[in-house]
């Protein structure tokens, strides 16, 4: 092989970091990419570019492309379709997330981003595989289809005309509630009694008075115990997809579970020592009784907080308002904060209503994080935990951006003590994208406009300096 066919093929291989083969390049192999494709009557508008164009690099079932063949050069190509799929796998979130639902507002972004930034395919592959390019037509296409699936499914109905298709949404001012039962939920997830020696209640750890956490790196459980991750809000939970940083619950009523009966956390031996000491305070009892006439167990306690929680919305945040129509909620520089938290790719993962909680994203996506912080932590395992796959290895999920200037330290591991710290890291490890120290300035000054409020008043806690 003479230098120039070398270079040509080491080309070929360097353009599929994460990027889609085109149908000039093997389009037959393409559609075998995904086992005879699945229905896509949810993106069908955009079947035949994302299936010419996308899915190859995407997808987990794929046919390497004749030059891999080539000595050295298959463990590059095959690294990048790594990448590609740590980055995005379509074949998982047009089709497998979207089997009994629209497809997930994060798929919506990401495609949108690389269109409006005419990243995707990238000007290195399109070079070798002139077939590649996106047409004006298949762009407009795509812009379209996200449109209209993000109006027809994710659009609150609250937001102004011309903001209506935002990748972050005006939250609502309230959720429906059985009012009862969150009365009760109120009170248990304030009740020391849940831990095994009566020192801590949920709200120990998730205190209104501090947004929603308790502003440590690590929480402290009964005896002195501490874990190894950071607690999230409990503000605005209820719009996240699953919870916990390694979802390993699907829904509140299954988080509220957790904490009572983890040892290093609240610590109690079983619903049974828990449900004893209910049981002896007689209105409490009452009360409960009256909501669930079955009487206490272990699924009436966690669906009485899950209800409670339900609440803990925190609306009318200054980007709300802007959300809304009203132009003078946010300054200049706020809004140009927004525009750069889009071009950065922040908004690609943070998305909807609560601006986040939506998909599991890999931290060392662009660069290696845990490496260059050092000190492993069992908790780096992320959504690996949960499912024992190796592929989800340092996957967390996204966490929610609401009241975030409150709910410092930052990142699953708590390492992070600024919000200026948060968007550089963020730009280095997840976006690959170096964000300026002016650029850091003005997204931070747009994150603090997410801060709500919560029953008609400005959100408690401390604002982080800077």
């Amino acid at each position: 092989m003479n230098k120039t066919s070398l270079s040509l093929a080491v080309l070929c291989a360097a353009a599929m970091l994460g990027m889609p083969y085109a149908q000039s390049a093997y389009g037959a192999e393409t559609r075998r990419a995904v086992n005879g494709v699945p229905s896509m009557e949810k993106f069908q508008e955009v079947s035949d570019i994302v299936l010419d164009k996308c899915m190859a690099c995407h997808s987990r079932d794929y046919d390497l492309p004749f030059y891999a063949k080539i000595p050295g050069i298959r463990q590059i190509i095959e690294q990048d379709y790594r990448d590609g799929l740590r980055a995005m796998d379509l074949n998982q979130e047009l089709v497998g997330a979207a089997k009994d639902r629209p497809v997930g507002e994060v798929a919506l972004a990401k495609m949108e981003w690389v269109i409006l930034n005419d990243t995707m395919p990238p000007a290195k592959f399109t070079v070798v595989h002139w077939g590649s390019r996106l047409t004006d037509e298949d762009r407009e296409n795509i812009l379209h289809w996200v449109r209209s699936t993000r109006a027809a499914h994710y659009a609150t109905g609250t937001a102004s005309a011309e903001r209506a298709n935002e990748p972050l949404q005006p939250l609502p001012s309230h959720l429906a509630v059985d009012g009862k039962k969150a009365a009760l939920g109120e009170k248990l997830f304030n009740d020391k009694r849940l831990s095994a020696d009566n020192t801590l209640a949920c709200s120990g750890c998730h205190a209104y008075e501090k947004a929603g956490t308790d502003n440590a790196r690590f929480s402290e459980g009964i005896r002195g115990q501490f874990g190894d991750i950071n607690a999230p809000t409990m503000f605005n939970a209820v719009f996240n997809t699953r919870q916990f940083w390694d979802g390993r619950a699907a829904d509140l009523q299954e988080q509220a579970g957790g904490p009572p009966l983890n040892p290093v956390e609240m610590g109690s031996t079983g619903w049974d020592q828990i449900i004893a000491k209910l049981a002896a305070d007689a209105a409490l009892t009452a009360e409960a009784s009256a909501v669930y006439p079955d009487g206490w167990s272990a699924a009436n306690i966690t669906d009485a907080i899950a209800e409670y929680e339900k609440t803990l919305i925190t609306p009318d945040s200054r980007f709300d308002k802007w959300l809304r129509g009203d132009d003078a909620a946010i300054t200049a520089e706020e809004a140009e904060g927004y525009r750069l938290f889009k071009l950065y790719r922040c908004s690609s993962c943070h998305v909807g209503r609560s601006a986040g909680g939506q998909s599991f994203e890999y931290m060392d996506l662009k660069a290696d994080y845990f490496a260059d912080r050092g000190a492993p932590l069992n908790s780096d395992r992320g959504l690996m935990g949960f499912t024992g796959k190796e592929d989800d290895l340092h996957r967390f999920k996204v966490p929610n951006l609401r009241n975030v200037e409150l709910t410092h330290p930052y990142m699953h591991d708590g390492t992070v003590a600024t919000l200026d710290e948060s968007v550089a890291v963020m730009g280095r490890y997840l976006s690959g994208i170096p964000v300026s120290d002016n650029d850091r300035r003005l997204i931070v000054a747009f994150l603090r406009t997410l801060t709500g409020e919560f029953q008609g008043r400005p959100l408690s806690g401390t604002p982080v300096e800077r």
